[in-house]
């Protein structure tokens, strides 16, 4: 299996990668991650997903994968919160309430790119303020989309409906399967 590209300095994105057994190196984008909220989620994070690859790909010349992932809740994305407050803030209104996770995905190799979304339907426990408190105290929320991770040992989730993976930062099911076809 040959290397790649993976233009994420996301933690989670690699690890689900690592414990996939794939074989890559992780080189960022520059790119900033604010781009057109006019569009509907899917078109915004797949678009970004494909910026970001061939920003990559133009300093790396090999295979690259990107991601984006965004929250919508009321049909307003919620990205990584600037701060503890706005953290504190986004946790309060996901409470007790569904959300969406859209992760839009591109893989570019100089001449073609794979591209597409994933959306999963997330159902949260009514949080307490405490709950809440706590979290965000602990940083946990400063740099996940949304503010919240599905994979903390938090009771924040109480369903969800499609990929896990796909809330942690990659569809994995997906990405399996386009990266088994090009590796």
């Amino acid at each position: 299996m040959k290397e790649f590209v993976l233009a994420s300095a996301s933690p989670r994105r690699r690890e689900l990668l690592l414990n996939e057994g794939y074989r890559f190196k992780v080189v960022p984008s520059n790119l900033p991650e604010k781009e057109n909220h006019n569009l509907p989620p899917e078109v915004y994070v797949e678009r970004l997903a494909i910026s970001k690859a061939k920003d990559v790909y133009s300093r790396e010349k090999t295979l690259c994968l990107a991601a984006d992932t965004v929250v919508v809740l009321d049909g307003k994305i919620l990205e990584k919160p600037a701060d503890r407050s706005e953290n504190a803030m986004f946790l309060k209104k996901l409470s007790g309430r569904s959300h969406d996770v859209f992760t839009g995905y591109a893989i570019y190799d100089g001449s073609k790119i794979i591209s597409g979304f994933v959306r999963t339907e997330v159902v949260f426990n009514r949080l307490s303020d405490d709950l809440i408190n706590d979290y965000v105290e602990k940083g946990l929320g400063l740099d996940k989309a949304g503010g919240y991770g599905i994979q903390n040992d938090y009771p924040l989730v109480k369903e969800y409906i499609g990929s896990y993976t796909n809330v942690i930062g990659l569809p994995m099911e997906k990405i399996n399967e386009l990266l088994k076809e090009l590796l």
